[in-house]
């Protein structure tokens, strides 16, 4: 067995750089076109440099996806972009279409390829027909059991990656023509509507206008929306079947989801690493993984094809339970004071907790607060707005503040 690789969504540069900061040993990204995520802020090429500077003097890698379904107009700056990539020194792209997996291979060949979910790789002979065409990795899709990992680890030499974390698709591997259809918006180009969170009624062919419930409810039902995988609990599971690297979803969640998620992932890897024996499940990382954005959680596939228990029929709401509301940007151990950068509405008598890029949360009551200026004020309302917050205990930066709603 192989320590397994953290890897973590890079929405944008600050969201890359909190993924780092708080343990990610790599991270992915993709540019302003040819990923299957055009609603994240994504990356111009000059971001993309200044990500990968970052990452790799933090000791990080960068892959960049690279995983449309391509059609021909596609091709025609493609090789441009997998050029300047190649340039950039990113350490691998993710890929989906077989034309641009070729294209890879004889435009820049010293540039490492995974295989996007999107490619449907599902079986041990995928993987072998992977591996002999010269791929380094394959993402596994999300509807394979633990054993069917195994079984695929054990029959080929390829890297294996699984997602561990975040969103469930309604269709296979993702590939859904649910938002096409519906509002022509290309989820296999990136611009998926999610229909599938949804409410959905019946009509009957010859009742026009007549909605029946699918369940007992006047709302309607989201009879396609599923929880959220985590698997923060089967990591031990997932290491002995093989998987090399662990795939946080989420390059359009916020920063605080992505800093907050990797950081529970890490102490998880760390522990069981540093003795698999005695390596013991521990129930704060759940209580952290809940004190982000997110659906009720599921296993998916891993240890049984998912049942109507993994679905919410009510709701496509999500849970949010605390509120992210700044970002401490330097402690002044002149003053005992930390310089915050608020995100949310913050006011005097707040109970905060700051959650640092290692080690346990501190609960805090905010006692005063100043201004920009060194003014006392009552409450920061301003979006970015930076305060200083008396803290007798030093503070790192890009450490996170939370507050419970």
């Amino acid at each position: 067995m192989i320590k397994p690789e953290l890897l973590a969504p890079a929405g944008n540069l600050e969201k890359l750089e909190m993924a780092v900061r708080f343990g990610a040993d790599a991270v992915y990204l993709g540019g302003k076109s040819f990923g299957l995520r055009a609603g994240a802020g994504n990356f111009s090429l000059e971001e993309m440099a200044q990500g990968v500077k970052f990452a790799h003097e933090n000791g990080a890698k960068v892959y960049v996806a690279v995983n449309i379904f391509a059609h021909n107009e596609d091709l025609v700056e493609l090789g441009g972009y997998l050029d300047a990539i190649s340039s950039l020194k990113a350490d691998g792209v993710i890929v989906s279409d077989p034309g641009v997996f070729r294209l890879v291979k004889s435009r820049v060949p010293d540039l490492p390829i995974h295989i996007s979910t999107q490619a449907n790789n599902t079986n041990w002979s995928g993987a072998l027909f992977w591996q002999e065409m010269g791929a380094k990795r394959i993402v596994l899709a999300r509807e394979l059991s633990f054993q069917e990992i195994r079984e695929i680890s054990r029959r080929s030499q390829i890297e294996l990656e699984a997602f561990v974390h975040g969103s469930m698709c309604i269709s296979y591997s993702g590939r859904c023509l649910l938002s096409n259809y519906l509002t022509g918006r290309n989820a296999n180009k990136g611009d998926c509507a999610h229909p599938c969170r949804w409410n959905y009624r019946l009509v009957e062919e010859k009742r026009p206008g007549q909605y029946f419930p699918v369940l007992e409810d006047e709302r309607g039902t989201y009879i396609f929306n599923s929880k959220d995988l985590c698997l923060i609990e089967h990591l031990p599971d997932l290491i002995q079947a093989g998987v090399g690297s662990f795939k946080i979803e989420g390059r359009m969640k916020s920063a605080y989801y992505v800093a907050t998620v990797v950081k529970v992932y890490r102490e998880a890897i760390d522990t069981y690493w540093a003795d698999p024996e005695s390596y013991s499940f521990q129930e704060s990382w759940r209580e952290e993984l809940a004190k982000v954005s997110h659906r009720h959680y599921t296993t998916g596939f891993a240890l049984q094809k998912p049942s109507a228990f993994d679905h919410r029929y009510d709701s496509s709401a999500y849970i949010r339970s605390y509120d992210f509301v700044g970002v401490v940007l330097d402690y002044l151990p002149e003053t005992g004071e930390m310089r915050v950068e608020q995100r949310n509405r913050l006011a005097v008598g707040d109970e905060i907790e700051i959650v640092p890029p290692q080690g346990p949360f501190m609960s805090w009551k905010i006692p005063s607060m100043k201004d920009d200026r060194g003014e006392f004020i009552e409450a920061a309302p301003h979006p970015q707005q930076v305060i200083t917050i008396p803290i007798p205990e030093r503070i790192k930066p890009f450490s996170l503040l939370r507050r419970a709603e």
